[in-house]
């Protein structure tokens, strides 16, 4: 059975990164924007990273352009971005495709794992996907939820 240990990614300066290298963390995958209605959505991720960083948890940013060209940036934009406005330490990662036919392997497994309103598309920048200590999706969280309502998830996965 796959797993988020199974995927690699490319990381925001342009290095692969094997995500095996998570193996035995939780995991928040998230697809990014900088220029989105839900962009204030970094702070409380970064909220989350802080908080629980050092339980084993981390966040996993991956911007994408494929919503209202709301992430029309280069990486270093992106990046310099993040750090700049809300002092995001997380791993963020190149920009990816999340639906369609380029979708990253990782969010075709993603979105496989626990389907959407869409019956399995994302529908919007800042989907978040919870994954646990087994590389199992745990649960799929829209848009609108802001990172401090999956704050409980978080804590049982990582009591898990």
């Amino acid at each position: 059975m796959p797993s988020l240990y199974d995927f690699k990614a490319t990381s925001i300066d342009g290095e692969e990164v094997d995500l095996a290298a998570y193996d035995g963390q939780v995991v928040l995958v998230v697809n990014t924007a900088s220029q989105c209605g839900f962009t204030p959505q970094y702070a409380g991720l970064q909220q989350l990273q802080e908080t629980y960083a050092d339980r084993g948890f981390a966040v996993l940013g991956f911007p994408c352009d494929q919503f209202g060209h709301q992430e029309p940036g280069s990486e270093a934009q992106i990046a310099e971005f993040c750090e700049n406005s809300f002092g995001v330490t997380f791993p963020m990662f190149g920009k990816v495709d999340v639906n369609g036919d380029d979708a990253h392997p990782l969010f075709a497994w993603l979105k496989s794992e626990k389907g959407g309103l869409l019956g399995g598309g994302i529908k919007w920048n800042f989907t978040k996907f919870l994954v646990g200590r087994d590389g199992q999706v745990v649960d799929r969280y829209g848009s609108t939820t802001k990172p401090g309502k999956i704050r409980p998830d978080i804590e049982r996965a990582l009591g898990a």
